[in-house]
């Protein structure tokens, strides 16, 4: 039986930069091992399969698959399957609203407002990150990443629905160039709180960052545009910050070394001293679209 799927880029305006992303828009009919067999076979670093709502208020369930593995939550491929889903009139009229889609990790809202065939979309998390007391070693990180120990300025663990090593470098020169050296990795984070690296430099009071992320792990070298990892990155910054009312906002560049320019929007809001919500978004271009017929079994 055929089952479409539309080519989304994420978290850019320009058709062939960003984040790919494969959504299947009728997942109906597919077992488990199909969708991984799907992921694998577009290998880009997520594809997601658009289910009916467990609740019907809601505009779909949406699973997320990695070459390797299944995920509870993903940042660009929320943002880009509800542009997707928002173009075809699925969870908002008129292509502007807010939709909810179900992920494994709960109901997740999306502002989406389509223009001129590109959508914004911009994802909601009613919540701040988790970070547990331990952090990445310095010289672990510097080591997996092919740097000299001086060039990694802090190191912490931060999750807001997905986890992460998140790693800050002296500046964007030192950030291009880092090369995963997989057998540091192998040592230092693969069996870690998050096997998952992201690392980023640049002046967080000027709210323009610029970042790559690593996850070997989960079938993914190197990940164009991570909207999880912006999110855990915001929350975590929001905390640090001395503040203890306000909205802090970055814009993170990110997929720049790998020839796919992306743009991710991030914020933070903290009411007494706490931050209470994280919103992560960026614009989707839709490249293509197909059939593909999928094998029984």
């Amino acid at each position: 039986m055929p089952h479409e799927f539309v080519i989304v880029d994420v978290f850019t305006r320009t058709p062939f930069g960003g984040n790919q992303l494969a959504v299947f828009t009728d997942a109906r009919g597919l077992s488990d091992r199909a969708m991984q067999v799907l992921a694998r076979e577009f290998n880009f670093a997520e594809t997601t399969f658009v289910l009916p709502p467990r609740d019907p208020v809601h505009a779909a369930r949406v699973r997320i698959f990695s070459p390797g593995a299944e995920m509870p939550f993903a940042g660009h491929p929320t943002v880009g399957t509800a542009a997707v889903l928002a173009q075809r009139g699925v969870g908002v009229q008129g292509g502007v609203g807010t939709m909810v889609l179900e992920e494994g990790v709960g109901p997740i809202a999306v502002d989406v407002d389509v223009r001129d065939s590109v959508a914004t979309s911009r994802f909601t998390l009613e919540r701040g990150v988790e970070r547990p007391a331990e952090r990445p070693s310095v010289s672990g990180a510097a080591a997996t990443l092919s740097l000299p120990v001086e060039a990694v300025v802090d190191t912490w663990f931060a999750t807001a629905g997905l986890p992460f090593a998140v790693v800050r470098l002296a500046d964007r020169g030192t950030v291009d160039r880092a090369v995963l050296d997989r057998t540091a990795w192998s040592g230092h984070f693969a069996r870690a709180w998050s096997p998952n690296v992201f690392l980023f430099a640049g002046d967080t009071a000027s709210g323009r960052l610029y970042a790559r992320m690593f996850a070997p792990g989960l079938g993914v070298t190197e990940d164009p545009a991570t909207g999880s990892a912006a999110a855990a990155l915001a929350g975590a910054l929001a905390d640090a910050d001395p503040a203890r009312e306000g909205i802090f906002s970055w814009q993170i560049e990110q997929g720049v070394a790998m020839g796919r320019p992306s743009l991710i929007e991030a914020s933070a809001e903290k009411r007494d001293g706490r931050t209470v919500r994280i919103r992560v978004g960026g614009g989707s271009a839709v490249v293509g679209s197909g059939t593909m017929a999928i094998p029984p079994g």
